[in-house]
């Protein structure tokens, strides 16, 4: 019946035997012919179809994806009131936006981007007002990131409740993160926050379910509860999130909640450093370090804690620099890498590589000397004191270093931790660029331009 009425060109019997094709409702599913009955409905006005034939597009599903076809048939749906397909459209806007601000396929511009991303908020908020659940979550998110619209965490919040009391799960985890944080709300809230965190966790959401894990882990809002903990980090680590695979590894490695195993530890510290996570990139690193749970590897263990120190991992970034320093088992020692993660690392606030900094250049470390003085010079993990940099900067220079040149040059060039004078910048600066230094050389034909030819043979009389 629905068949021949569809076939006489009945839209409403179109768009229901469309989706006969596309559930495989009495039929065997067939994405294609779905997208064919729904065009048929579609080109009739019917808005459902519209929206359905618009899915289609976006998903590419029975069609090649295009977004530009979605989105001219969401705008088709939209502009009749449907908040699904305002979703839908708003949906398309913040990816075009998206393209724009990434340089995804298109040339990066931020004027694009701002003017796709006010549509989309224009389009979400049409939908939320309606009631549309995913809308007013991402409206939300609109407020709380800024994005389209001035940041405003306590509108972030009146839309996420809206969501949250829909039983949207992404709401419910937001809206729980800004009573954890305290953002957008008048005060911290554990007990609401975990209790949040549960109703999302419980619909599956691996985000939820990873903070729900934190909470027992550490009594935020709840008793603390190990097995509980270890509980909701699987639930979220067998979806894939990284962050709860990295924390079921540490449980498995303490044996927290859960009988200790290092080798099942490892498993899943992989998957969560695979993803990029650089807290089990570093610990994946210490297991080959040590060799617990897998058979001891230092480079290895290396190229893991390299991974995680290019993400700005202190701990990473000291454990990498002592590799470099000391050259531990089959990794070459390389002094210029060692003080480079340590003085990474004290850019952190990480005091034991300011110590081992110092104590390198103590023991007539160029390469150290040049970094501590940056350190003294930029108050990197010590207060600021120009003076104390200058004396590294002489020593480093003194043999030889070219960075540590130009830096004495500046000093004396500006009078910074020792008093002006211009000739001892310009022998330091040439020192520099007789090395090849090209900043150094750059300044050296500043300061030429600058100072008159008499005087410059009163210094080459005076040093040569």
């Amino acid at each position: 019946m629905v068949r021949k009425a569809a076939e006489q060109g009945d839209a409403d019997a179109q768009y229901k035997l469309a989706d006969c094709y596309y559930e495989g409702l009495g039929v065997e599913e067939d994405k294609a012919l779905a997208e064919y009955w729904y065009r048929k409905a579609a080109e009739q006005g019917n808005a459902d179809a519209q929206n359905s034939l618009g899915n289609c597009y976006y998903y590419g599903r029975g069609v090649k994806k295009d977004y530009a076809q979605a989105v001219d048939w969401y705008r088709k749906v939209a502009e009749q009131g449907n908040a699904k397909a305002q979703y839908k459209l708003a949906d398309c806007y913040y990816k075009l936006a998206d393209c724009y601000y990434y340089g995804r396929g298109v040339e990066e511009d931020e004027a694009q981007a701002v003017y796709w991303y006010q549509k989309a908020v224009d389009w979400y908020r049409k939908a939320a007002e309606q009631g549309n659940a995913d809308a007013q979550n991402s409206l939300g998110d609109c407020y709380h990131y800024g994005i389209g619209i001035e940041r405003n965490y306590a509108q972030a919040v009146d839309w996420y409740q809206k969501a949250t009391e829909q039983g949207n799960a992404n709401a419910q985890n937001k809206l729980a993160d800004c009573y954890y944080l305290g953002i957008g709300v008048k005060q911290k809230n554990y007990a609401l926050a975990a209790e949040l965190y549960r109703k999302a966790a419980e619909q599956g959401n691996a985000k939820a379910q990873n903070s729900l894990g934190f909470c027992y882990e550490n009594g935020y809002g709840v008793s603390k509860d190990k097995a509980l903990a270890v509980y909701w980090y699987r639930n979220a680590a067998e979806q894939g999130n990284a962050k709860a695979q990295y924390k079921l590894a540490d449980c498995y490695y303490e044996g927290l909640g859960v009988e200790q195993n290092s080798a099942t530890a490892v498993v899943w510290y992989l998957k969560s450093a695979e993803q990029g996570d650089a807290e089990a990139q570093y610990s994946l690193g210490n297991c080959y370090y040590y060799g617990r749970g897998v058979e001891q590897n230092s480079a290895t263990a290396v190229e893991w804690f390299c991974k995680a120190a290019e993400q700005g991992n202190a701990d990473a970034q000291y454990k990498l620099a002592d590799c470099y320093y000391y050259g531990i088992r089959d990794v070459e020692e390389d002094k210029a890498q060692a003080v480079y993660w340590y003085r990474k690392a004290a850019e952190q606030g990480y005091k034991d590589a300011l110590r081992r900094l110092k104590n390198f250049a103590e023991q007539g470390d160029a390469e150290a000397q040049y970094s501590l003085g940056d350190c003294y010079y930029y108050g990197i993990g010590v207060e600021e004191d120009k003076a104390q940099a200058v004396e590294w900067f002489r020593k480093a220079a003194e043999q030889g270093h070219t960075g540590a040149q130009n830096e004495l040059g500046d000093c004396y060039l500006n009078g910074y931790g020792v008093s002006k004078d211009k000739a001892q910048a310009v022998e330091w600066y040439r020192k520099a660029a007789e090395q090849g230094h090209a900043d150094a050389q750059n300044k050296l034909a500043d300061c030429d331009k600058k100072i008159p030819s008499g005087f410059l043979q009163t210094l080459k009389d005076l040093f040569h």
